[in-house]
Formats: structure tokens, sequence, C-alpha cells
């Protein structure tokens, strides 16, 4: 008989290791899928109403406009107040290129995300150059848009002006504004958010919270502060320069009111308040909200933003980190004290 002894237990301990291992990163990006696969269903149960169909998408876009804001002042409290603008800068690029220059759709929406990633690093690298604070930032940031607001009224040649710009392109998947296009923005939104679990469980996410903790207390430690908040303001302009564009050719048209501060900057606070800063399904919560609570203001167009700061104003000072993880912490609090103590 061989002699040789393995210590008892060891190759099944090994194996349970290396298997506990691999399933830890399929248990973190568990929620993605399942929203991915929930939002896929959607469809299904919409049937052939364009109308609900296109709220859906409506949805889908915020959210990714959310996830973007998420990594960007969730992560590092970078507040950009320039969302629209940022979409904007990609519609408009991509429309132009489009009509002028009769580039392909993705070509010219890849251009006009790289332009907003360009500028979102610019706002990075300006509030660390200059230590500003959250509000400073948001007070620059809001003036951009409002200058952005500007150009394209004024440079009516090339933009529209107010009359807005139609996208003369063929007609395809994302400008067909059908079933294809829905699953086109979802694909996306899945993307999204398995790039911020990414981040969230690498070093990456770790100087985040950082940042995010103690920003002076993470610098003093040897974290790269202005490396890690210019990677969050690349990271998220890139997405919302994508979605911006790419919402620009779903529409087929697009006006300086389709990336105006109150339509985009001011909802995604919103609803980024409501379903939880920094959590990574908070932006699809509180877009799915929004889309419902946008329709039922619908009929109060004019004083629609004065109620969606009322809203966010509750929200800042009542929930703190968001409705959905009040409620969570709630209920978690209430089974506590129903469970006996032994």
């Amino acid at each position: 008989m061989d002699d040789t002894r393995v210590p008892v237990g060891t190759e099944e301990a090994g194996a349970a290791v290396a298997e506990a291992q691999r399933a830890r990163p399929l248990r973190a990006y568990l929620p993605v899928v399942v929203t991915a696969v929930v939002l896929g269903a959607l469809p299904l149960l919409i049937g052939d109403s364009r109308y609900f169909l296109s709220l859906a998408v409506l949805m889908l876009v915020f959210a990714g406009y959310g996830v973007a804001f998420n990594i960007i002042f969730g992560n590092t409290e970078q507040l950009f107040l320039c969302l629209g603008a940022l979409a904007g800068i990609s519609g408009y690029t991509a429309a132009i290129l489009g009509n002028r220059l009769q580039l392909p759709m993705l070509l010219g929406v890849l251009i006009g995300a790289l332009l907003s990633a360009l500028l979102g690093a610019a706002f990075s690298w300006v509030s660390v150059r200059r230590r500003l604070g959250v509000i400073f930032v948001g007070i620059i940031t809001l003036s951009f848009s409002l200058v952005f607001a500007n150009v394209l009224l004024g440079q009516r040649d090339l933009t529209g002006g107010e009359t807005g710009l139609i996208i003369e392109s063929a007609p395809g998947v994302v400008a067909g504004r059908g079933v294809g296009a829905y699953y086109v923005f979802l694909a996306l939104l899945t993307v999204f958010l398995a790039c911020h679990r990414w981040l969230q469980r690498s070093h990456v996410g770790w100087a985040f919270r950082a940042l995010r903790d103690d920003e002076v207390a993470a610098e003093l430690a040897g974290i790269d502060v202005a490396r890690f908040k210019l990677i969050a303001g690349v990271i998220g302009s890139l997405m919302v320069g994508l979605v911006g564009g790419l919402y620009a050719y779903y529409e087929g048209f697009i006006s300086p009111s389709t990336y105006a501060v109150g339509q985009v900057d001011i909802p995604v606070l919103v609803m980024l308040a409501f379903g939880g800063i920094g959590s990574l399904l908070g932006p699809v919560v509180g877009a799915a909200v929004f889309a419902v609570v946008d329709e039922l203001l619908r009929p109060l167009s004019s004083i629609r933003t004065t109620v969606y700061g009322a809203i966010l104003l509750v929200l800042f000072l009542g929930f703190r980190h968001g409705v959905i993880p009040a409620l969570t912490g709630l209920g978690r609090r209430v089974r506590n004290r129903r469970t006996p103590r032994t």
C-alpha cells in the first residue's frame, strides 16, 4: 500500500474555496442579470402599444443617465449639473456628422460620446486642481449647461436653433422606434450596470468609497484623488454621451429642450435621490418610478420643474440616502424586533 497520506478534508476544502471564489463574482453580478431578464420580458407585457413602448424606452434612457451620474456623483461627489449638456453634445455631434458627412450612426455616436468624455475629464480636472467643493462644481457645470443652451440657440445654421434639428438617417433598429430599439437601450443599460458592479468590486471601487467617506483622509492614506476623480468623470460622461447620442437617433428630432436642465438633470437627481445614491440598482428603480410620475405630471407641464424641485427638496431633507434604502432599513429593523431573542 502507498503510505503517502493526504490530510483529511484538504482536497475538499480546496475545492470548496475554489468554488466559492468562482461563485462570488456570479453572485455579485446576479442583480444585473435579474434586472436584464425582468426588463427583457417587459415588451411581452406591453404588447403592441407604441405609447407604452416609448415610455419604457424613456425609462431605460433615464436609467442609463442615472447609472452614469451615480458613478460621478454617487461615488466621488462631483455634482455634474451638465448631464443634459453632455448628452446634447453627443446627440448634436452625431446628428450633424450624420446629416452633413453621412457618417454611420455608430461612428457619429462614438465621436460624440468621446467629446462628452473629454469634457467630463476637463470638469473633474478643474475641480481637483482648484479643490472645488460639491456646490462649486455644481455651479460651474450648471453654468456650462446654460452656455451650451445659448450656443444651440445662437448657432441656428448648424443646430437649427429653437426649431430643432431633424436627423436625416436611414431607418434602422434604433431609428425604427420599435422593440429592437428597446433592446438596444436595454443592452446598453446592462453593460453600464455590469461596468458599475465591476468598478465597485475592483480597487477603483475601494478608492471611490474612501473618497466618498472622507476625501482628505483618503488623500492622506495615499489615494490619488485626482486620478480617481478623473476616472469617474470620464466613465460617467462617456456613458451619458452614448445614451444621449443614441436617443437623438431614436427620436429622429432634437432641440435645445431635449437636453435642457429641467428635462434631464433635475429628473435624474430626483430618481437617484429616490432610488438611492451610490447603490447599484437605485437608478433603475428611480427611473421606473420617474417614468410613471412624469406621465402623471405631464398635464402640469408649466410647473413640472417646480414640482420636481419640491420632490427633490423633500427627498434630500427626509431621505438622505434615498427612499428605497430607507424603506429597506426600516424593514430590517422591524424584522430584528420581531425576532425572538435567545
